[in-house]
């Protein structure tokens, strides 16, 4: 099996795996990251979402080890800066978003990457950018005003 080296949350790693595995399972079999879920397998439910390189919101279930060499992936675990919570983590925390909480690292992730590539979505933005997300206890509303609070700055 091939060597798959690339940058996860701010360090190398190298896992041994075949070059069709997909990352989620590299992630969390092999390298103990946990953040990601699996949830559906074919990319439809974006529990797995995760950055590439810092800015594009990949389903890490579909996504093959492969296509990561080289290149940084950012898991939920990686986003805060230390004991700093990035402000989408934030605004997470002060809209109370999360019920069961199962889908929340993935919807975070690609809002993170939303707000990288429109500092000042609208809720069309917001409803586009985070449709590959299902959660199943409903809180789209607190998803969508935790993401203008985040474009916002944070804080109510």
């Amino acid at each position: 099996m091939p060597n798959q080296t690339f940058i996860l949350n701010g360090r190398s790693v190298t896992v041994d795996a075949p070059d069709d595995l997909p990352l989620l399972w590299a992630l969390r079999d092999l390298l103990g990251v946990t953040g990601p879920k699996y949830g559906c397998g074919i990319a439809v439910c974006g529990a797995c979402t995760s950055l590439l390189d810092g800015h594009t919101a990949i389903k890490a279930c579909s996504f093959p080890v492969s296509a990561a060499r080289g290149h940084e992936i950012t898991t939920i675990e990686g986003l805060a800066d230390g004991d700093k919570l990035h402000p989408v983590q934030e605004a997470w925390i002060e809209e109370d978003v999360v019920q069961c909480g199962y889908c929340q690292p993935g919807q975070i992730m690609a809002a993170a990457a939303l707000l990288k590539a429109k500092p000042r979505p609208s809720d069309a933005d917001i409803d586009a950018a985070l449709s590959g997300n299902i959660c199943r206890c409903g809180t789209y509303q607190r998803i969508r005003a935790a993401v203008h609070q985040a474009a916002a700055g944070g804080g109510k």
